[in-house]
């Protein structure tokens, strides 16, 4: 049975039905959308996607690859093949039309109601990692700011300054859905004039010169590490954007518009990224580091930039681990649940802060999350193909099979699969450590994806 009227599942605790409110805070949160509510396109997406891609934490994962040693044409490599990657992300973004409601809500269907709690879970950590990431960033921007006058903030002023960031980014993703796809939409083009401007400075001083390429595990690595910032990462979002499209939108043009909206700007931005690091091979630190190579009269309005890009960037995931909350089954509101991750995000971001261990939890961050979202991505599309985008309200809503063994079973598989090629600095898996690369995200999504494939097509011949 496909979806057909919404009106049994609810975002309110109480179970109440509240109409959409496009003009305010928005009222739906897992709730299915009904299609009088549906607009947009898949132009919307795409330029939404390239507004999120537009920000100075690429620039610092190309700035990364060049830390693994990798020279100039294996960073361009890395780069491509990790972008194309934007592909799953825009077959994810499918299901959101299709369904109507939100990638975890979706999830419930080749994982069970109970299935899917765990690997929400997983959803719901990654995003907060990524909020962290992004308030330490303005944190560190606006302590940077206050420096440039001469002014060095105290602890309990640098808290202060982290606490009042937390507030701020909370507001955008508490009004909602179409808010944040506005004003990313909005931020396109002076996101990408600050770019040009930094691409401009970093081309007088560039000089490329032979560098040995490094050996397989580096490049390997470099790979993985492309692919997990670039659009696999993007994966669990992507139904959370789309689920406001009409069901009848173009496939070809949604799956494209994800793609190229996301790839392209985030393939220059980490070749920049790329570049800038062997201008200054500190680049890697977007605060103290990439900025001290460049004149004040651009690092001024680059940290300012910088700081609303990453307000914009967390509503994004801020949206999002809200959301994702709401399928993990906490009974609250949206908004409600934007603001509970909002403070857990301020805690974990004052002790990143005052630890000073950025560069290091970047790194492993990034790395680590490979594990569950490669094979999840995998499963989440061949279950969509499978079913040709027809969902089952009763399956949507939780009140289906508790579990369903073959998507728990496929992603504990490709999970163990990731977890033997993954080489991070603190984790080392026994293949990855017998042969020296990371095949992690590869061996995720093809063991996931194939189990997924094979167990599903085995049930229905023996249910036939």
């Amino acid at each position: 049975m496909t979806i057909a009227t919404p009106a049994s599942v609810s975002d309110e605790p109480d179970g109440t039905i509240v109409p959409s409110n496009r003009g305010g805070v928005e009222k739906r949160g897992i709730d299915l959308i009904p299609v009088g509510e549906r607009h947009g396109s898949p132009r919307q997406i795409g330029l939404m996607w390239s507004g999120v891609v537009l920000n100075v934490q690429v620039v610092v994962y190309g700035a990364l690859l060049v830390g693994f040693g990798l020279n100039w044409w294996q960073c361009v490599a890395a780069i491509a093949i990790g972008n194309l990657t934007w592909v799953i992300t825009g077959l994810c973004s499918l299901a959101g039309p299709a369904a109507g409601t939100t990638t975890f809500a979706i999830n419930r269907v080749p994982f069970g109601g109970q299935g899917n709690r765990p690997i929400a879970f997983f959803n719901w950590i990654m995003q907060l990692g990524y909020e962290v990431l992004d308030l330490v960033l303005m944190t560190l921007a606006v302590t940077a700011l206050l420096a440039l006058g001469g002014i060095t903030p105290s602890t309990p002023a640098t808290v202060a300054i982290a606490l009042g960031l937390a507030v701020i980014q909370s507001i955008l993703p508490i009004i909602g859905h179409a808010a944040i796809t506005r004003v990313l939409r909005t931020l396109v083009v002076p996101f990408a004039a600050l770019f040009l401007v930094l691409a401009w400075l970093t081309a007088a001083k560039l000089q490329i010169t032979a560098v040995a390429p490094a050996g397989w595990t580096a490049f390997l690595g470099g790979i993985a590490l492309a692919i997990s910032a670039s659009g696999l990462g993007w994966t669990p979002n992507a139904a959370d954007y789309s689920r406001y499209l009409r069901p009848d939108v173009s496939k070809r043009a949604l799956v494209t518009a994800v793609s190229i909206g996301g790839a392209l700007p985030q393939c220059l931005l980490m070749m920049l990224g790329v570049a800038v690091a062997m201008v200054v091979p500190a680049a890697a630190d977007p605060i103290s580091g990439l900025p001290g190579a460049y004149p004040i009269w651009f690092v001024a309005p680059y940290l300012v930039f910088l700081i609303v890009q990453m307000i914009t960037l967390n509503a994004v995931d801020l949206y999002s681990s809200g959301v994702t909350l709401q399928a993990i089954g906490l009974r609250i509101g949206r908004w409600q649940a934007v603001a509970l991750d909002g403070v857990i995000c301020a805690v974990v971001g004052l002790m990143v802060v005052l630890s000073g261990s950025f560069s290091a939890f970047v790194g492993n961050f990034l790395l680590f999350m490979i594990v569950w979202f490669a094979p999840w991505a995998a499963i989440f599309v061949v279950d969509y193909a499978l079913r040709r985008g027809r969902y089952d309200v009763d399956l949507l809503s939780g009140r289906g099979p508790g579990f369903v063994w073959a998507g728990v079973a496929a992603q504990a598989a490709g999970m163990a699969a990731a977890l033997l090629w993954l080489d991070t600095t603190v984790y080392t898996g026994p293949l990855a450590a017998a042969t020296g690369v990371d095949l992690s995200a590869p061996a995720g999504l093809v063991v996931g994806g194939a189990i997924y494939y094979l167990a599903t097509r085995a049930s229905r011949r023996a249910a036939a």
